[in-house]
């Protein structure tokens, strides 16, 4: 299918990002990167210089996405798609640029309340990527990082920027009543293959983070369950046990991290392909399992 953009980076700011570090390090499997140049620590789950950057603030919630275009004709097109569907976007610096360790950068505010950048070019890592906890490694070449679910009330004018503004497709959709009075409603959005890099929950109210979850794919299965006995040791809250998702059929759990967001590790999800056609409703986010194991 057409690949033009994949997520590059995903920017958190809470009080102390120190207290991120062990999370990352120990129980996800992260490694460390280079600290930015506004002092932000970064964390690396490939070749990549950074891929996560946590800075120092009171936001205690995820503040920028960055989205890497393949080429810089690709990153051109996604800036003029954006202001061709009246998003207003802002040319970084040379300064900004390097910040960020990528060769192109412009900038637009989300409907959700986040910044996006649209990059090209990320940097490279100054050593290879290796973690003795992953030892399979995660699922990135031509798909990014992972992907990132975002609680909004902007639900319509969100799944506007990315379809109208950003060019991707929806892959299907979950509607499922969670009681009397509400009804849980998720999009998903893919940009390359990964069957989705955003999915978007329509929040009844704000929510205290934006950021529900993020996801980091690994590439063998033992993995996944290696990183459980991992969240389960740390006595950190599990709200959603090993199981498999009905609509991505991706095998995984969740563990929620110190900073109130959860991180899903997953393993085996569907590939969107130029064939797609199985954008459709479901009514169930797993054929199996995910059951809460132990709450915050």
């Amino acid at each position: 299918m057409q690949h033009s953009l994949e997520i590059a980076y995903l920017g958190l700011e809470v009080p102390e990002p120190e207290s991120l570090s062990a999370f990352f390090a120990e129980v996800i499997g992260l490694v460390p990167g280079e600290p930015a140049a506004d002092g932000a620590l970064t964390w690396r789950n490939d070749g990549a210089a950074q891929r996560v950057l946590v800075q120092p603030g009171a936001a205690n919630d995820a503040v920028l996405v960055g989205l890497e275009a393949t080429d810089l004709a690709a990153h051109a097109a996604a800036v003029e798609r954006l202001g061709g569907a009246g998003f207003a976007v802002v040319a970084g610096s040379a300064e900004e640029c390097g910040a960020r360790r990528v060769e192109a950068l412009a900038r637009t505010t989300a409907p959700w309340g986040m910044t996006v950048e649209v990059v090209a070019g990320l940097e490279r890592g100054a050593t290879p990527y290796a973690s003795p906890l992953v030892p399979g490694g995660f699922l990135t070449a031509g798909l990014g990082f992972g992907h990132v679910a975002i609680a909004t009330m902007a639900y319509d004018e969100s799944q506007r920027f990315l379809v109208e503004g950003m060019g991707f497709g929806r892959s299907d959709w979950l509607q499922m009543p969670m009681g009397p009075d509400f009804e849980l409603d998720v999009s998903f959005f893919h940009c390359n293959g990964r069957h989705h890099t955003f999915a978007f929950v329509n929040a009844p109210f704000e929510f205290p983070q934006r950021l529900h979850h993020v996801m980091f794919e690994v590439n063998e299965r033992d993995d996944v369950g290696a990183a459980f006995d991992r969240a389960w040791a740390s006595g950190l809250p599990i709200p959603n046990g090993l199981g498999r998702h009905d609509n991505d059929h991706m095998f995984s759990f969740y563990v929620q991290s110190p900073a109130g967001f959860q991180v899903e590790v997953g393993h085996g999800a569907r590939t969107v392909t130029d064939d797609w056609a199985d954008d459709r409703r479901y009514d169930r986010i797993s054929a199996w399992g995910h059951q809460p194991l132990r709450q915050g």
